[in-house]
């Protein structure tokens, strides 16, 4: 449907009480060919893809909360694909390249910004560690450039590119396809797309347990009843070890808080993502004018959705000596989301050792960024049973194999893994 300007602004009045709703609101069926516990970006996608590439259309998506409410608006909304390692170069480029066409596949405008993702270097060992990385990417045929100062004071022209900043800068390393999303509008465009295509979206319906027989998966039970599954598949980001648990698995991964706040919105003063390869810091602008920042996770174990504020103090400090401008603004309001840590600091994608049940979990600080990627390979996996190519490496064994993804810098990681 078409909306003019006179109607939107009707409509808003109204309270959007005649607004045709975006996707249905269904009672549960008996049973599914699949059933995704979670709704979020990840779960959404996966749907959705299952649905879409893969024919799979008997779908329910069971989702505790509502659309939105979860890990997936409580990000700092990040997109790239700079990683070292060539699985999560291979994931991560994947997932880019899916988001470059996102908007027109869903036929829904995600925000999807290119605006660059530029990772700042402060000495020596930096600038060394980000030439291993450019060239790391330019193998796997990612274009990536190594910019001098004075490139970096050109193109963010606040940063504090003195010899008397606190955190001298020396140059950096831009991958200028990267950038933001709007976390929210890739909730709505997927559950809106998925449902658009059968697939059934039960909001504030949480599950309970886990129904088995004969050591094979038959269904979940749920606050709204229970509901048979030919295959159920886990996508809960910081809950993956509450819910496995309800099948008796024990994962490697930890739960930890990973904060993040923002400015009083104000005119475009940043056009780029800037991180630090030293402080762990991420600062960029969004298109409300807000300045997002985030930093280091709160590095203990838990399952709140309540930050410690010397981590927002942190971020903050090393935030305003990158751009002494920031100082002058208004922090408006912070969250903070709960991660699954996995021990390497990789996702996990791979079927577990009870038949018919499915692990997506395990994103630490790359789930947002992943959130294409992640829905077509699951989806891959829940409609045929075994991995796709670029998610092979995620295998769940591979903490007992020692094939670990250990990906050293693609993020600051908790001190006590």
């Amino acid at each position: 449907m078409t909306y003019s300007a006179l109607k939107l602004l009707t409509e808003g009045l109204k309270g959007h009480k005649t607004w045709p709703q975006a996707w249905r609101d269904p009672a549960p069926k008996s049973h599914y060919d699949v059933v995704i516990i979670g709704g979020g970006g990840h779960g959404l996608a996966t749907a959705y893809y299952l649905a879409k590439v893969h024919g799979v259309r008997n779908i329910a998506v069971v989702e505790r909360g509502w659309i939105g409410g979860g890990n997936t608006g409580r990000n700092t909304t990040i997109v790239r694909s700079n990683y070292r390692l060539p699985p999560m170069q291979a994931l991560m480029e994947f997932s880019l390249k899916l988001w470059e066409g996102m908007s027109l596949d869903l036929n829904f405008n995600v925000m999807f910004s290119p605006r660059g993702a530029l990772f700042l270097g402060h000495s020596d060992s930096d600038m060394l560690q980000l030439a291993q990385r450019g060239d790391a990417m330019e193998a796997a045929g990612i274009t990536a450039e190594l910019m001098s100062l004075a490139e970096v004071k050109k193109l963010c022209p606040l940063l504090d590119t003195s010899t008397l900043a606190r955190f001298p800068i020396q140059g950096g390393l831009i991958q200028r396809r990267g950038g933001t999303a709007r976390h929210d509008a890739v909730a709505w465009g997927y559950a809106r797309a998925a449902d658009a295509l059968g697939v059934d979206i039960l909001q504030n319906c949480e599950v309970t347990g886990i129904v088995r027989q004969g050591g094979r998966v038959v269904g979940v039970e749920t606050s709204k009843g229970r509901i048979g599954a030919d295959r159920v598949g886990i996508c809960v980001a910081g809950n993956s070890g509450r819910v496995a648990a309800l099948a008796d698995l024990r994962l490697p991964i930890e739960s930890h808080l990973l904060q993040a706040f923002v400015s009083e919105p104000v005119k475009p003063m940043l056009d780029t993502v800037v991180m630090s390869q030293s402080l762990h810091c991420y600062i960029s602008q969004s298109d409300k004018g807000e300045i997002v920042l985030g930093g280091n996770p709160d590095q203990y174990p838990t399952y709140s959705q309540r930050g410690s504020p010397h981590r927002i103090e942190e971020a903050a400090t090393e935030a305003m000596a990158l751009i002494p401008a920031l100082s002058r603004l208004r922090m408006l309001r912070s969250w903070a989301g709960t991660t699954d840590m996995s021990f390497d600091g990789a996702p996990i994608l791979d079927a577990t050792s009870v038949e018919g049940l499915y692990l997506n979990g395990g994103w630490c600080y790359g789930g947002f960024k992943a959130t294409p990627g992640s829905g077509y390979l699951y989806a891959h996996l829940l409609a045929k049973g075994v991995n796709h190519a670029v998610a092979a490496p995620f295998r769940l064994d591979r903490f007992e194999t020692g094939h670990t993804i250990d990906e050293a810098g693609a993020g600051p990681m908790p001190q006590n893994r």
